[in-house]
């Protein structure tokens, strides 16, 4: 399991063909001349509203040596803090809790922990990481700040898709539902060497305080090692007052990255 809470935190994610779409009862957006600026301002007024979330979900979880079935609590404090808790059959298997300055985690399997900064991280899973962008990853948002980059607006299959110019060696492009600017994906590709991340969102859920994805399809390659991994949140519930309970057991050994 030493690979499989980072990759959860950083949701590397996969390209597959979504199931039937929740229909929220959201108005339609009017997508009458439809411009880069009026994706990315219908994106950004999806509602959010919220402090705090309490997610539960269903993993399931593949790469070329094993395929588990897990579920997780995920607990958010909107721009603050993240705490993950990594279950099989009802036990605690993993945890993670990140801040915008600091990253920890520990597996029960293996005895091993680590506590760092986005850097160091960033550089073993091999992807630019930092809090907002998880963040956005597990809400279905933009990783990055569509109001900071140039983008080329075309259509895939009726819907929206806007593609980063072209920065050296990266290419990045997200994928949006045209009635309710949604994401449905987004994809990083890194030239040298050779890396891929898709994400793609379906089954999203309308609650009084925010909108979410109902299932995120992870497809993440490196180094010509493939892991695939499928997040179905069961339930989610807002603006309740949540404890981030977090220690390391006694006896663990650090991991040095």
């Amino acid at each position: 399991m030493r690979r499989i809470l980072p990759f959860l935190l950083v949701l590397l994610i996969v390209s597959c063909k979504s199931k039937q779409k929740i229909i929220a009862s959201e108005p339609a957006v009017n997508t009458t001349n439809t411009t880069i600026s009026n994706i990315i301002e219908n994106h950004y007024a999806v509602k959010r509203d919220f402090k705090t979330a309490y997610i539960k979900a269903n993993i399931d979880y593949a790469d070329e040596k094993q395929s588990l079935s897990l579920s997780a609590d995920i607990r958010i404090k909107k721009d603050e803090i993240i705490l993950v808790s990594v279950k099989m059959i009802g036990i605690t298997m993993a945890k993670a809790i990140i801040t915008p300055t600091q990253v920890r985690y520990y597996e029960k399997i293996g005895g091993k922990f680590f506590e760092g900064d986005y850097k160091t991280l960033s550089n073993w899973l091999g992807t630019d990481l930092d809090f907002k962008k998880v963040q956005n990853m597990l809400l279905g948002q933009t990783i990055d700040d569509l109001s900071n980059g140039d983008y080329l607006l075309s259509m895939e299959e009726g819907s929206p898709k806007l593609e980063e110019v072209a920065k050296e060696n990266f290419n990045k492009s997200y994928v949006f539902d045209i009635n309710s600017f949604w994401l449905k994906r987004q994809e990083i590709t890194q030239k040298t060497p050779e890396r891929k991340m898709i994400v793609n969102y379906s089954n999203y859920k309308s609650y009084p305080e925010s909108i979410i994805p109902g299932e995120l399809l992870i497809f993440a390659n490196q180094d010509n090692k493939t892991t695939n991994i499928t997040i179905e949140y069961k339930n989610a519930t807002f603006n309740e007052d949540l404890t981030f309970p977090y220690s390391v057991p006694s006896g663990y050994e650090q991991i040095k990255l």
